[in-house]
């Protein structure tokens, strides 16, 4: 008896490769972000450039010569870090301290000091004096310097505290805003920041604040002038690696989920 064997049909298939799938227009959107954050990258490079150069121009005009103080002062909005020359005498008995500070040495150095630095050779203060401008009424405020603690009251100084008509060469200064964080001034006679509205108030001042300049020949226990920092923010090297580094980041993830479909 033979045996029957079913019957097989032999099928050969052969895979059809699938037509790659489209990117959809929300895939395209999502691209907004990682070009978005490198352009603010770009911008940030751009800013950071700007900065530096607007850095290198204001210190270069610490050393410019100085011209004469304007007769209308409010011209000195416009003239900030300039060198100015100016005659007068100062009223001793409206002097003011800010700080704590530490002290800018005449070649550039700075010590260390601050609001819980103990150490006198570092930690002082500035000194804020009203200038009355010879030939006109007009009061300003002048810081003439820097002083240790032990030197804060005005007896332990005084060969600096000048009675006589002076002429001065100083820094243009603007007010400044009360930093983040930072509490209230202890009382009228010292201050933490540059705070015109309330010096100018207890001084009779005209809202004008000249950093006087470091003089080699003051008396013994004078303050030391050349304290001017110019003072510009310039956070835009971390902005810019924070910028590109989203922008590298958010690149790859559109990458690998839009374009190459690969699920995390």
């Amino acid at each position: 008896m033979t045996q029957q064997h079913p019957k097989v049909d032999y099928i050969t298939s052969i895979p059809i490769a699938k037509k790659k799938d489209k990117i959809t227009a929300l895939g395209w959107f999502l691209l907004i972000i990682p070009a978005t954050t490198f352009g603010l990258g770009v911008w940030q490079v751009k800013r950071k450039i700007w900065k530096e150069q607007l850095i290198k121009e204001l210190d270069k005009q610490l050393h410019m010569e100085p011209v004469d103080l304007p007769d209308d002062l409010s011209q000195l909005s416009q003239m900030e870090y300039r060198l100015v020359k100016l005659r007068g005498r100062f009223l001793h008995d409206k002097e003011m301290l800010m700080g704590p500070r530490s002290l800018i040495r005449p070649d550039g150095g700075e010590t260390q000091g601050g609001l819980f630095s103990q150490r006198d050779s570092g930690n002082g203060y500035l000194v804020i004096t009203p200038f009355q401008l010879a030939d006109r009424d007009d009061i300003v405020l002048v810081n003439r310097g820097w002083i240790s603690r032990k030197h804060t009251e005005k007896e332990t100084r005084s060969l600096g505290q000048y009675q006589n008509e002076v002429e001065l060469t100083a820094v243009v200064r603007q007010g400044e805003t009360r930093p983040q964080f930072t509490p209230d001034h202890k009382d009228g006679q010292v201050y933490l920041y540059r705070d015109l509205n309330r010096m100018c108030k207890s001084s009779g001042a005209q809202p004008i604040f000249l950093d006087a300049v470091y003089d080699p020949k003051a008396p013994e226990g004078s303050p030391i002038g050349g304290q001017t920092r110019v003072t510009l923010r310039n956070d835009h090297l971390s902005y810019l690696v924070t910028w590109f580094s989203l922008s590298a980041a958010t690149a790859y993830l559109w990458h690998r989920q839009i374009v190459r479909r690969i699920p995390f």
